[in-house]
């Protein structure tokens, strides 16, 4: 899983009934679901094949507050015990083979979401780590793998996704039938749904694998930029890896509203729509990092799988450093150094308070992902490229469709090579610290890092001393982030100082280079006006808002010229530019003044529940920043406490809370009760009585 919102990650910590799978082995589900959209709830006919390997008095399956009928082991009734959150059978199995069947229901509080309606409708799960069982009965160990085979049955005009290849359709009980198999076994968080109204468009990987790629209709423009170079990670990966893809389908589906980046579901990921993006979008949030991470866990993660949270870097870990290896394909050796020296950054300063190692079920996300990374680099230089390849094939083939430890991965590398793993694990996996100085040695193999450092080394340094180089580095064609960095160091000298290496960056046509103009000379003399207004014209969305911001406060009599340039900006999918330029022309005195309304109108409108969280969001941010004691502001801001993706909660209810402190708010919320759904109104009287 790809996460770039949370410090912590849900483990997959195994559950009290831990190691079942040693005395009853489940092999096959087949299962038939469909749903009532209406209600939120989903009901499914299960048929499970297993073996019963040693007596046992309760085999339990994982589920979560669902009821249930025609429960049989065997085609005959068996007694069971629906448990709140596992259903227990206790007779009617046999030793050897047994075949359990049963119908469900069950109205999930998490994991399957219902997002919009109508042709709108879109219907997905995200499982990670032990969340599966809330909208299937499966299994929250992930020891225990099973072949899943998926049928859905929902209306024609949707597309219908699952895990595996799609075998067929048919019709039943007036619904479109889909049905997928898997032909290999797999643990129960990496299933998947999602349903929507989705177009594809397919390429085939150079060993013959189908790759689908999935877009709205209305992002059919997007295509391209969304899904740039998948194909040609694809095809990397399985040369780079030297374990050919497993699962005999590739497909990937951008959902509304999802809790994280992305999530490698197997033959099938999940990610946000926010990384649907045109050609311009491309240019500052590419899909190209998640997609390749995600693509990496179907060796790392869904081929094998660890057998613990302890173990949880040698997929989050091996997925991060892979697709480094991807993008350094890509961007070439500067950025893939650039990358590794961003995340050394980072894991510095962490490493300050944070004081579990790699090697434990409560590491955080930065260790798992980043310094498990980095502890990949280590091991990669430390025993060289071909003998980590070489290591690497042979782990994944002999654990394939099972479940490994650190242990099994260095006990291959110990077959190929001489290097120290032990003490390697101590200092890089039991060790909370992050080892800076053997890093800084790696990262110094790149010139262009030596480079880097050197021009950090001036940055206490006054300006005139550093003159001549800063100009060098910016009259070369150094890779780009020298020249940012430089434009940062330089953001307090004075403007006529620097006035010669700022044009020159602006000269260079490098959106991230002119984009760092934008950020650093916010005190913009009447002589560079116009250069620094061209930034507006830059293929950058980002690069766009902040000359927009920065101009209209630095020259508020001109807003207006910079308004009427502006205001048919839309932006990303968040409508960045847009809500920016409606607040702008709403709170500008005299800008078409007989439209106010109309525009606030606008900004309400995208602040309530028809859009996505993101645009929501922004929305509200604005509207509060106004001012206005609106109580449609305040209802959407209420119903936002209670949205599915806990970002957004929080963002509700930390407002709320800021703006009751504020006067005549307590009344106006009090005020907008009746207007509530009954557990909106439920967290806004809590967070009235805080």
């Amino acid at each position: 899983m790809k996460n770039y919102i949370s410090a912590t990650i849900f483990l997959l910590s195994l559950s009290g009934f831990a190691q079942q799978y040693k005395k009853a082995d489940f092999k096959t589900l087949n299962a038939y679901l469909t749903f009532d959209v209406s209600h939120k709830k989903i009901m499914g006919k299960v048929k499970y094949t297993f073996d019963l390997l040693e007596k046992t008095d309760t085999i339990t399956i994982d589920a979560h507050d669902m009821d249930y009928a025609n429960l049989t082991i065997n085609g005959k009734k068996a007694g069971f015990v629906d448990a709140p959150h596992a259903l227990k059978l206790y007779k009617g199995y046999k030793k050897g083979k047994n075949i359990l069947e049963f119908d469900y229901t069950a109205q999930p509080k998490q994991t399957l979401y219902f997002v919009g309606e109508g042709n709108g409708l879109q219907i997905w799960t995200q499982g990670q780590g032990k969340y599966t069982s809330h909208w299937l009965p499966s299994f929250d160990d992930m020891n225990e793998k099973v072949v899943f085979n998926l049928s859905v049955g929902f209306q024609e005009g949707f597309e219908v996704l699952a895990n595996g290849e799609l075998k067929g359709k048919s019709a039943e009980d007036n619904l479109q039938k889909w049905n997928y198999e898997m032909q290999n076994p797999m643990s129960s968080y990496l299933l998947m749904m999602a349903i929507g109204r989705f177009e594809k468009q397919q390429q085939m990987s150079a060993s013959g694998t189908p790759l689908e790629f999935y877009y709205r209709p209305e992002d059919r423009d997007k295509f391209e930029p969304t899904y740039r170079y998948s194909k040609q990670i694809f095809d990397f990966f399985e040369k780079e890896i030297g374990v050919k893809y497993a699962w005999g389908i590739y497909r990937q589906i951008p959902v509304l509203d999802f809790l994280y980046a992305g999530m490698e579901n197997t033959t099938s990921t999940i990610f946000s729509q926010d990384y649907v993006v045109d050609n311009i979008g491309f240019n500052d949030r590419t899909y190209v990092n998640v997609n390749a991470h995600e693509l990496a866990h179907q060796w790392f993660g869904d081929l094998i799988t660890a057998k613990s949270g302890e173990h949880h870097w040698l997929q989050e870990g091996f997925a991060t450093y892979y697709a480094l290896l991807a993008e350094q394909e890509l961007y070439g050796e500067d950025h893939f150094y650039y990358e590794l020296y961003q995340m050394a950054e980072r894991l510095q300063q962490a490493s300050q308070t944070d004081t579990v190692p790699i090697l434990n079920e409560k590491a955080s996300a930065l260790s798992y992902y980043q310094k498990g990374a980095w502890a990949l680099h280590v091991l990669r230089e430390g025993v060289g490229h071909d003998v980590f390849r070489k290591a690497v094939k042979t782990y994944l083939e002999k654990y394939a469709f099972k479940n490994v430890s650190t242990d099994d991965f260095l006990a291959e590398i110990n077959k190929v090579s001489d290097y120290n793993t032990e003490s390697f694990k101590k200092r890089w996996l039991k060790n909370p610290k992050f080892e800076v100085g053997e890093a800084i040695d790696l990262l110094k193999k790149n010139k262009f890092i030596q480079q880097y450092f050197a021009i950090g080394s001036l940055q206490n340094q006054p300006f005139e001393e550093g003159k001549e180089m800063y100009t060098q580095v910016m009259n070369s064609d150094a890779f780009w982030p020298l020249k940012e960095e430089i434009l940062f160091q330089l953001a307090e000298v004075p403007f006529e100082e620097k006035a010669d290496i700022v044009r020159t960056a602006m000269k260079t046509d490098n959106i991230k280079i002119r984009q760092a103009v934008a950020r650093t000379v916010v005190t913009i003399p009447d002589a560079f006006f116009e250069e620094y207004t061209s930034l507006m014209q830059d293929e950058s969305y980002v690069t766009k808002e902040i000359a927009l911001n920065v101009l209209s406060m630095r020259f508020p009599d001109r807003i207006g010229e910079f308004l009427d340039v502006s205001d048919t900006w839309v932006g990303f999918n968040d409508k960045n530019l847009r809500i920016l330029w409606l607040t702008l022309a709403y709170t500008t005195k005299d800008y078409r003044a007989d439209k106010k309304e109309q525009y606030y109108a606008e900004l309400q409108d995208y602040a309530s529940p028809k859009y996505e969280s993101s645009i929501r969001q922004n929305a509200l941010s604005n509207l509060i920043f106004i001012g206005k004691q609106d109580d449609i502001v305040l209802i959407n801001l209420a119903r936002a406490t209670k949205h599915h993706k806990w970002q957004f909660a929080k963002f509700g209810r930390d407002n709320i809370r800021k703006l009751l402190k504020e006067e005549g708010y307590r009344e106006a919320f009090t005020n907008i009760m009746p207007e509530l759904k009954e557990n909106e109104r439920q967290r806004l009287e809590l967070l009235l009585a805080e």
